[in-house]
């Protein structure tokens, strides 16, 4: 396989460049090799036919500064990011998939069910910050990695993007599919000044087509609803292991207008379905990061009235008990997967 992997070559000042194939590869360690390649980030659960007859991946990756640009066509597979991982992980970029050929396919793991009735063609975002699966046909897909601090001073609120599909069905989406082409195609002759400047674009383009498909059109009532939505966030971050946390609750306590701050989180299944997420996602983290307490103090802690109650809704969410995650974390850092948290503190041993 070394044969096969060709080191990063360093371009013009500072833009690397690495390719990968399975060509070449013993079919029966094709989608192995695949895996173990994209492994840092997300991982691809084997499939048994693929293992037997071969699997067909390949990958260009660029980097400039802290900004990453892939230009990739696989066969069908599946992409999973288990709240797991995500505990226990280190990454927290944005991920943007743009489907030059193929679609984005069954999107699932997420707090809130995304579908489009025609992906062809179509971007999707996620927020590694939290879980995912997709299986998805094979295809020929561009993926811009956006630095998380970058799109959160751009877009705040950006993570209810996490597994947002938006159509190419307008001329803004249709000028950022533009755009990556030509990154895809000019890349490699760039320089970093160059590159670096292209790449910060495609990520305004990325982040502008997200913000009109959440309807934050006209500047003066986007300015307002964002600014709005982040104190309601920050409420409910400061507020997370409060009992009392509830919809009316921050609506009283920020004196808001109750049917206009429902609309806003309609489309994260409403503003209790937020809460109740969020406290999830706190309750994954805590679960690795103080081994020591049980998962029902855990759950006492976040507001959560029951053990059964909160493991219902944390399987609901994750499609895994609250144990079989925290175990599931430990196996991670116990693999000592790259990008993942040292069983002994950040430090290591």
């Amino acid at each position: 396989m070394s044969s096969l992997f060709h080191p990063d070559d360093e371009l013009h000042a500072g833009v690397v460049r690495t390719t990968f194939s399975t060509h070449g590869v013993d079919a029966k360690g094709q989608l192995l090799a695949w895996r173990e390649r994209v492994g840092h980030v997300v991982d691809v659960p084997p499939v048994k036919a693929q293992l037997a007859d071969g699997f067909h991946g390949q990958i260009d990756k660029y980097v400039a500064g802290d900004i990453v640009f892939t230009d990739s066509r696989t066969d069908a597979l599946t992409l999973e990011r288990s709240v797991a991982r995500v505990s226990a992980d280190t990454r927290r970029d944005y991920v943007f998939h743009l489907f030059a050929e193929g679609g984005v396919g069954n999107v699932s793991g997420t707090p809130t069910k995304r579908s489009a009735r025609n992906s062809t063609c179509g971007l999707i975002a996620f927020d590694l910050d939290q879980p995912f699966r997709v299986e998805r046909p094979a295809c020929h897909v561009l993926t811009l990695f956006a630095p998380k601090a970058v799109v959160d001073t751009a877009f705040p609120g950006a993570d209810s993007i996490h597994g947002r599909i938006v159509e190419q069905s307008s001329p803004l989406t249709q000028l950022v599919f533009d755009h990556a082409a030509a990154l895809s195609r000019h890349l490699p002759r760039m320089n970093v000044a160059q590159a670096k400047g292209e790449l910060d674009a495609a990520i305004q383009l990325l982040i502008a087509a997200f913000r009109k498909q959440a309807r934050l059109t006209g500047e003066a009532r986007a300015a307002v609803q964002v600014a709005v939505l982040g104190q309601v966030r920050r409420y409910i971050e400061a507020n997370l292991h409060h009992p009392e946390l509830s919809p009316s609750g921050v609506v009283d306590a920020l004196r808001l207008k109750r049917a206009t701050i429902y609309r806003w989180f309609e489309h994260e299944g409403g503003l209790g379905a937020y809460i109740r997420n969020r406290r999830l996602r706190e309750a994954a983290g805590e679960l690795v990061r103080f081994p020591n307490i049980q998962v029902i103090d855990i759950a006492y802690g976040l507001g959560f009235k029951s053990a059964s109650d909160f493991t219902r809704a944390f399987r609901r969410a994750y499609g895994m008990s609250p144990q079989d995650a925290r175990a599931a974390a430990f196996e991670l850092q116990r693999m000592g997967k790259p990008g993942v948290l040292s069983p002994f503190g950040p430090g290591g041993k």
